[in-house]
C-alpha cells in the first residue's frame, strides 16, 4: 500500500470511486496536494458548514465577548504606565501567601 492508500480506501468506501487517489498522484507538490484535500472536503459540506459556523460564533463568543464583561484590565488598574513587566516580575518572584 502506498501513501495514498488509505485516501483510496476512505473513497472508496464512501462513494465506491478512486477519484482522490487519481487527483492526488497528478500533482507531485505537497502544498498543492494538502490546498486540494482541504478544498475537495470543504466544497463538498453540507452539514459541515452549519456545524463550522457554529464553532465559529461559540469562538467568537468565548473570546471576545466574555473578555469584555469578565476579564477586565488588570494591569492597568495596578501596575504604573510603561512598567508592567516589572509588576508582573515583582508579582510572581516576591508575592507570599498570607500567613
Amino acid at each position: 500500500m502506498n501513501i495514498f492508500g488509505r485516501f483510496h480506501i476512505i473513497d472508496y468506501i464512501c462513494n465506491g470511486k478512486a477519484t482522490i487517489t487519481k487527483k492526488l498522484m497528478n500533482h507531485k507538490n505537497f502544498l498543492y496536494r494538502v490546498f486540494d484535500l482541504y478544498y475537495d472536503g470543504f466544497r463538498h459540506m453540507k452539514l459541515g458548514r452549519t456545524l463550522w459556523l457554529i464553532i465559529l460564533v461559540k469562538l467568537f463568543i468565548i473570546f471576545v465577548v466574555l473578555k469584555l464583561f469578565f476579564f477586565p484590565d488588570f494591569l492597568s488598574g495596578h501596575a504604573p504606565k510603561g512598567g508592567e513587566a516589572d509588576f508582573v516580575a515583582t508579582e510572581l518572584t516576591e508575592r507570599r501567601v498570607a500567613e
